[in-house]
C-alpha cells in the first residue's frame, strides 16, 4: 500500500517581505537620508573652515556670490532627481576620496592653507556622493557638484597672477579713451593721474569680481535655458572678454565722471557704478547667447534653402 503525502508549500503573501528583498538604496529616500546624515557630519567636522569661509563671503566683495552657490547647487541637484538611476550600485572609491580629503584637511590645517582646507570640504562631498549614489548618478550630478568650487576663493598666488594683468589692461584702455576725449592723463602702471586727482585701479577694480560671478551665472543660465553642452562652454568662454571689457569701461567712465566731480569716483557712487556695469555685463552675456542662436538659425536656414534648390 502506497501512501502519498502532500507537503504544503509555503507561499509568502506578505507584501512587506518583497520590499525587504529589494537591494539597499533602491529609491530616492533610501539615498537622501544617509547623504543628509553624512553631509551634516561633514559640516560639523569642517565647522572651523566653513566659519572662515562664510566670513570671507561677507568681507570679500569678490565672493559675494558665495552665499548663492550651495543653494543653487542643491536646487539643481534636486531638479535632477528624476534622472537618477535606481537601485544604486555603491562605489567604494568614494570612501577613498573621503579619506584623501581628510588627509588634505589635516595637511592644510598644519600649514594654515585655507584654499586646501576649503577644497577638502568640496572633495569630501564628492566622495560621499560617489559612494552613496554610485558612478552613474555621480555623472548626472557633475554640474551641481562642479558649481561648489565657485564658493571657494582663489588662492592668493593665483589671484595676484590674474588680477594684475587685468588692472594694467583696464588702466591702458582708460588712458587711451580719456586721451581721445581730450582729457589729459598720465599713466604709471595701474595709476591714472588726471588734472584733478589720481585714480588707482586696485584689485577690486580689475574685473575679477565680475569674472567669477559671471562664470557662475553663465553655467547656471546655460543649465536652465540651453541644454547643449557646447553652448554652455561657449557662454563660459564669453564671460572672459565681457568681464574684461565692461570693467575697462567702468574705469574709463570713472575717470570721466571724476573730472566733473571727484566724489563720483568714490563711496556710494563708485559702488553703484559697479553694480550698473555688472548689470550691463550680464545683459551682454544674454545678448551673446541670443546672437549665437540667431547665427545658427540663419545658418541652418541657409543650408535648408540651398538643399531645396
Amino acid at each position: 500500500m502506497i501512501v502519498k503525502l502532500k507537503v504544503p508549500v509555503e507561499t509568502n503573501t506578505n507584501p512587506g517581505s518583497l520590499a525587504a528583498e529589494q537591494p539597499p538604496n533602491s529609491s530616492l529616500a533610501d539615498v537622501l537620508i544617509p547623504v543628509a546624515w553624512l553631509l551634516a557630519l561633514l559640516v560639523i567636522c569642517f565647522a572651523p573652515t566653513l566659519r572662515h569661509l562664510v566670513q570671507d563671503w561677507i568681507k570679500n566683495e569678490d565672493m559675494g556670490h558665495g552665499f548663492f552657490v550651495p543653494v543653487v547647487s542643491a536646487y539643481i541637484a534636486w531638479l535632477k532627481r528624476g534622472d537618477l538611476v535606481f537601485p544604486v550600485k555603491v562605489n567604494k572609491w568614494g570612501l577613498v576620496i573621503v579619506v584623501v580629503a581628510a588627509l588634505q584637511q589635516y595637511v592644510a590645517t598644519l600649514g594654515a592653507e585655507l584654499f586646501l582646507a576649503r577644497t577638502a570640504f568640496v572633495f569630501s562631498i564628492y566622495g560621499v556622493t560617489l559612494y552613496l549614489c554610485g558612478t552613474a548618478n555621480f555623472k548626472k550630478l557633475l554640474l551641481p557638484l562642479g558649481l561648489l568650487f565657485f564658493m571657494v576663493p582663489l588662492p592668493a598666488i593665483v589671484y595676484t597672477q590674474i588680477t594684475f594683468p587685468l588692472q594694467l589692461f583696464a588702466s591702458r584702455v582708460a588712458e587711451d579713451v580719456l586721451t581721445l576725449l581730450g582729457i589729459p592723463v598720465l599713466r604709471e602702471g595701474n595709476v591714472l593721474e588726471l588734472p584733478s586727482q589720481k585714480l588707482s585701479v586696485v584689485e577690486a577694480c580689475s574685473g575679477i569680481r565680475s569674472l567669477l560671478s559671471l562664470s557662475f551665472l553663465s553655467l547656471v543660465y546655460g543649465y536652465f535655458f540651453d541644454n547643449r553642452p557646447w553652448m554652455k562652454f561657449a557662454l563660459l568662454v564669453a564671460t572672459v572678454p565681457i568681464a574684461v571689457l565692461t570693467n575697462a569701461t567702468r574705469v574709463t567712465v570713472t575717470g570721466i565722471l571724476s573730472e566733473r566731480d571727484p566724489e563720483l569716483a568714490r563711496g556710494f557712487f563708485h559702488s553703484a557704478e559697479g553694480w550698473l556695469i555688472f548689470s550691463v555685463a550680464l545683459a551682454l552675456l544674454l545678448f551673446t547667447h541670443h546672437l549665437i542662436k540667431l547665427v545658427i538659425r540663419h545658418g541652418a536656414g541657409g543650408k535648408g534653402a540651398s538643399a531645396a534648390v
